[in-house]
């Protein structure tokens, strides 16, 4: 909230939260100077040296070109110390809305093993200025995720092979999605996230929901002053799937750090 980008900095943050299995980020970049207290940083690489034991997942939604000879690059990561299978990166729809600044959004996904079985993690970040991109973006997720259910389902077709390109892995249907979605608690977004499927999909449910019912949710940002919201407000959501309601065991928010313009958010499984 300083104006000033500190890897090390944020790391601690980090740690001092919790020991994170799983470590989500949005608005990761690297060599990217002209975003605001940047000096252009290679992002990821300092935060893998400063996670060691963790797979880095980096998924770059922007990709530029940085006027010489190299590229700049602004995406979502996951560092993960369970381990990791099969990676998905999926740019998400960006429908023309000439009237709103917009950028190029992902979603990553990986699944990795935790002790009770596989599931999929995804992060992403939702476009902001624009509803009918957001909305498109969230149609698109519920695609992926009523495909990956439909894998679990039926699992593909490989050819025999170990090592090779076709080489099966497991794609779950217990999930866990998170990360800034751009719409308060009260959108219609949430709701359209969140609508039953009826087609054997796996339902998503609000990980704030399933422990606390119908009481508002706990704000993630405006809680420091900022220009673009007027209000205390939850942003930052964390999704799962149906089947792990009944391992969630918290669900936490860090409304005292001013690491960012909105608070962390993590949850616990058992």
């Amino acid at each position: 909230m300083d104006g000033r980008v500190d890897l090390a900095r944020i790391l601690a943050e980090i740690r001092a939260m919790a020991a994170f299995d799983v470590i989500c980020l949005q608005e990761v970049a690297v060599n990217f100077p002209g975003l605001p207290g940047s000096a252009g940083e290679d992002e990821m690489a300092i935060l893998a040296a400063g996670l060691p034991g963790y797979t880095p997942i980096y998924a770059p939604a922007t990709d530029l070109p940085d006027g010489q000879g190299g590229r700049k690059l602004f995406g979502n990561a996951i560092f993960s110390r369970l381990p990791v299978g099969q990676v998905w990166r999926h740019l998400l729809p960006w429908p023309s809305d000439p009237a709103a600044p917009s950028m190029q959004r992902v979603l990553v996904e990986a699944v990795v093993q935790a002790e009770f079985g596989p599931l999929r993690v995804m992060t992403t970040h939702l476009e902001y200025y624009s509803r009918r991109q957001r909305e498109a973006q969230i149609d698109a997720i519920r695609r992926l995720h009523a495909e990956a259910c439909g894998h679990a389902r039926q699992p593909r077709m490989g050819k025999g092979e170990t090592g090779g390109s076709f080489e099966v892995f497991e794609r779950p249907a217990a999930a866990i999605l998170c990360g800034d979605m751009n719409y308060p608690a009260e959108a219609a977004e949430r709701a359209r996230m969140l609508a039953a499927y009826g087609d054997g999909t796996v339902d998503w449910r609000d990980s704030w929901s399933v422990l606390h019912g119908e009481a508002p949710h706990a704000p993630t940002v405006g809680i420091h002053k900022v220009d673009w919201v007027d209000r205390a407000c939850c942003f930052d959501f964390v999704y799962l799937t149906d089947d792990l309601a009944p391992r969630l065991r918290a669900h936490h928010v860090d409304t005292e750090t001013m690491a960012s313009d909105h608070q962390p958010v993590w949850i616990e499984l058992t």
